[in-house]
């Protein structure tokens, strides 16, 4: 008697099947049209080969329309990649081929690098395979055949490869045609469903699994998509990414600097030192009356983050110094701080604290240094020192969804400030590891959740929500805001992240209405996270033509003639009156060359004046990324650039006096 599989269908239909029925046969079986379209199927969630026989479980066809299908589509590229560069160069060993956020990429080894001239040659000869539609086809090799075939073909590197696969697990060889390669799949049914989207983009040194001692092979980047347009927006954005990097926009509007001898830490100039003070002057005024502004030590003793826990979790990201006494029993072990909440801990235990008296909520513009590897640091967005926009809010069980509400408003109250429209909030649930009970977690999960709904509720589907499972913090649940930018990037910035461990841990408490010690919730909370990356976001998403609140000089007065000068400085006098950066230019050049070098430094507002505009007191007003000019009179444009330059918080408050007295 025949054994059968019994497979669930994702409209809920149930279906036998004879053992050994392959996906392409399920598939087939429902259609040939689907048939023709199918490029794998999951098992129980698992992509697997269509040519892979079909197990018990809730099966799904996955077409190259379906989201799980891209990773497929670069997978197979990358060993379309490595088969092109072996016809192209023979002899070239191929080594790892990963897929990887946006794309792929495949290391050879090859006696001389690969150059940028080669990838057009190597891309034509990967659509030459493409269109040749040879199958994938999988076979399961034993460990010496393994060794023995690769070794004979001089590919070291997979010899090395295939000792490294663990005793017991299969060894699966995949062929397109007559070339193959060591992976552990899946793949789709042919090289022809790869489609034509792809490119590569370009090449880079790496050493052999990472390490330095070992062989430098080159790596070829690629991506790939399953539609051209796809592939375009992605191209688009990234051309739009680099016309905006935030490192090449410092340099031209002269904001900071980096240098080796202070790897990783911002050398902030005079104008990137305003932009970066206006916008703690923001996020400082968007606190008063609710926060009380702290500020705890840079340098504490290591005790102190033995009893918090990040010595053990986070010491080899801390920067340490060991200070010698007079005696070497007395030398100490210090630490600068990667965080603040334990210098916040301290602050709220110092004096006995009435639950009258909760919600307290600290906040601090705290310098913090980590130590990131060199290889990841990255301008203002990856950096070893920075200030965070920290607060931690100790409060009742009861006052927990309240607070988390208000923070929610005041996050997405700063993001629609800066222009921010399109924000996503997600829950991170409990992970693996973790510190509390499951009821505490129980607990912080069902309020976080119903905020979550109620966030979702009260903006009317303005703001997404999605739930991250098993991402939370290792001493509670978080929300995480996610911002997208004027190119359809995403950053995550802000979160709001409730903390079991911190309080537990340094005996934290209130005494409650019963006069009892109660040890208080403490939720950590950051808006911008680090001023200095949310300070390169702001700049490549703006494209360096920041609005004119934040723009660390706002207007340039340039005079056409010398005659116009006496009335310039008056011009430039009274804007500054008015409470705007100015800046004069009265050189002995031509107004056009003024304004093209002003507009490369991406000055917001030129101010022309020459002199009919002295004789009429009048000012001719230059845009950034505008030809044309706008003419009136200087009183209408003190008024009018005043508005401007005013911070948006200020003038909600303004009309809500305005409002009152009315």
């Amino acid at each position: 008697m025949s054994q059968s599989v019994s497979l669930t269908f994702p409209d809920g239909s149930v279906r036998s099947f004879a053992a050994g029925t392959t996906g392409r046969d399920v598939a087939e079986s429902i259609s040939k049209s689907l048939a023709k379209k199918a490029v794998a199927i999951a098992i129980d969630g698992t992509v697997r080969d269509l040519s892979d026989p079909v197990a018990d479980g809730k099966i799904e066809i996955i077409t190259r329309t379906d989201d799980r299908a891209l990773e497929l589509i670069r997978h197979d590229t990358a060993h379309v990649l490595a088969e092109a560069v072996q016809e192209l160069w023979p002899g070239t060993q191929v080594t790892i081929g990963p897929v990887i956020e946006n794309g792929f990429y495949y290391d050879f080894a090859k006696n001389e690098p690969f150059t940028p001239d080669d990838l057009p040659v190597i891309e034509k000869r990967m659509r030459e395979i493409i269109q040749r539609n040879k199958p994938f086809t999988k076979e399961i090799w034993s460990r010496e055949k393994a060794k023995e075939v690769f070794a004979a073909k001089g590919e070291n590197y997979k010899v090395e490869l295939v000792d490294a696969i663990s005793e017991g697990q299969d060894l699966k060889i995949y062929y397109q045609g007559d070339w193959f390669d060591l992976c552990r799949g899946p793949h789709m049914a042919s090289t022809g469903q790869i489609g034509n989207a792809f490119k590569l983009m370009k090449v880079a040194g790496a050493y052999w699994r990472g390490d330095s001692n070992n062989p430098m092979l080159t790596r070829i980047y690629g991506t790939a998509f399953a539609e051209q347009a796809d592939l375009d927006n992605y191209l688009h954005i990234l051309a739009e990414a680099e016309k905006r990097d935030h490192r090449r926009l410092g340099r031209e509007m002269d904001l900071f600097h980096f240098q080796e001898e202070g790897p990783g830490v911002v050398f902030w100039h005079g104008k990137g030192w305003r932009m970066f003070q206006t916008l703690v002057s923001y996020m400082r005024r968007r606190l008063q009356g609710d926060y009380q502004e702290v500020n705890a030590p840079q340098v504490l003793d290591k005790s102190l983050w033995e009893t918090s826990g990040h010595w053990g979790w986070y010491r080899d990201n801390m920067f340490k110094v060991t200070v010698a006494g007079d005696d070497t029993d007395d030398d100490r072990v210090f630490a600068l701080k990667p965080m603040n909440c334990p210098g916040h801990i301290q602050i709220f235990k110092h004096g006995l604290k009435s639950y009258r008296e909760l919600p307290i909520r600290l906040a601090e513009f705290g310098a913090v240094h980590r130590y990131e590897p060199s290889g990841a640091l990255h301008g203002l967005m990856r950096v070893r020192g920075f200030t965070q926009d920290d607060a931690h809010i100790f409060c009742t069980d009861e006052q927990m969804a309240a607070e988390c509400l208000k923070i929610n408003d005041l996050i997405l109250s700063v993001y629609e400030d800066f222009g921010f429209k399109e924000i996503v909030v997600k829950l991170s649930t409990r992970p693996d590891k973790r510190v509390g009970s499951d009821e505490l977690w129980d607990r912080a999960e069902s309020v976080m959740m119903d905020v979550l709904k109620t966030i979702e509720a009260q903006s009317e589907g303005r703001i997404k929500t999605g739930i991250l499972p098993g991402e939370g913090a290792f001493y509670g649940p978080k929300f995480e805001y996610t911002l997208k930018d004027a190119i359809g990037r995403e950053w995550q910035c802000g979160t709001t992240q409730v903390d079991f461990n911190l309080p537990e841990r340094f005996g934290a408490f209130y005494i409650d209405q019963h006069s009892e010690k109660t040890q208080p919730v403490m939720i950590h909370r950051a808006i911008c996270g680090s001023m200095e990356r949310f300070l390169g976001i702001l700049i490549e998403n703006f494209a360096g033509h920041m609005p004119l609140w934040v723009s660390p000089l706002q207007v340039v007065v340039a005079t056409i003639t010398s005659e116009a000068d006496a009335y310039g400085e008056e011009v430039a006098e009274a804007l500054r009156d008015a409470g705007l950066d100015v800046e004069t230019d009265f050189r002995n050049e031509k107004i056009n060359y003024k304004i093209r070098e002003h507009s490369v430094t991406k000055v917001p507002v030129i101010i022309v004046c020459g002199k009919k505009e002295a004789e009429e007191r009048s000012v001719n007003i230059r845009r950034l990324g505008s030809q044309s000019q706008t003419s009136m009179s200087l009183d209408e444009a003190i008024a009018s650039l005043s508005l401007e330059a005013t911070a948006p918080d200020i003038l909600r408050k303004r009309e809500t006096r305005r409002s009152k007295a009315a």
